[in-house]
């Protein structure tokens, strides 16, 4: 496959949650720059392709953008397939669009393979739906690492009625409290914060909003971790839930 390169999905963790499409892509692959979050169970569907890390960890020194947008440069033009291969999905805090974008100004065929966002594998893997029938008619992503380190309007998402997906949010649960408590959302809210979705290794903490930092810090939550934030995050669902993988 000339001049191409797939951005890929890997999902949150769980391998068996990697779609049919990522797997082809994969077993096409000749180059596969892996991304720090990605499990690496799934690189037994690119037996043959050379691995490239580029990890991106917040907190953590990082691969520069600006290299991976070149690194991809240069393999496709040598005629690779290469994937670049991130966590989650690739539009979902994932620069997907970002790259996409980039290669295509450099004439680079780009294909976009979807991943299982690691908000609702988390939440599923926990027994909450992120929406529900008379309780959450929506869902809103976001992040609480913005690139210029501005504050969400946090007082519009209190009174948005939805439930709040917060990603990269246990570094600034202090402001995602007071941002939301300012906002007229009430401190019993509900809140699950669920470290390393869908791998074995994964842990949750339920709490309530003004109660959320010192349990975290109780908990040790680390990252990567999610927040749900809303009523939702009440109960479990009476459920036969995935069975986590383990090695």
């Amino acid at each position: 496959m000339s001049a191409k390169v797939w951005l890929v999905g890997a999902g949150p963790g769980d391998p068996e949650l990697l779609t049919l499409k990522a797997v082809k892509a994969l077993n096409q692959a000749e180059i596969v720059m892996i991304d720090d979050l990605v499990n690496p169970a799934v690189l037994e569907h690119c037996p043959g392709a050379r691995i490239v890390s580029v990890g991106k960890r917040g907190g953590c020194r990082s691969t520069p953008q600006a290299f991976i947008h070149r690194l991809m440069l240069r393999y496709a033009r040598q005629g690779k397939c290469v994937v670049r291969l991130k966590g989650g999905d690739p539009c979902i805090f994932g620069r997907g669009s970002e790259e996409a974008d980039w290669l295509g100004e450099h004439g680079i065929e780009v294909e976009m393979v979807n991943g299982i966002t690691a908000g609702l594998a988390g939440a599923t893997y926990c027994g909450i739906p992120l929406t529900l029938r008379g309780v959450a008619r929506g869902v809103t992503l976001v992040t609480a690492h913005t690139q210029d380190d501005s504050s969400l309007n946090w007082a519009a998402l209190a009174q948005s009625g939805t439930t709040l997906v917060v990603y990269m949010g246990v570094a600034k649960l202090a402001d995602i409290r007071d941002g939301l408590l300012a906002g007229g959302m009430s401190a019993e809210m509900p809140v699950a914060m669920i470290e390393n979705a869908s791998l074995p290794a994964q842990r949750e903490c339920r709490s309530q909003l003004g109660a959320m930092q010192d349990d975290a810090t109780a908990f040790a939550l680390k990252s990567p971790a999610i927040l749900v934030i809303g009523e939702v995050a009440r109960a479990s669902t009476q459920i036969s839930m995935p069975q986590l993988l383990h090695a």
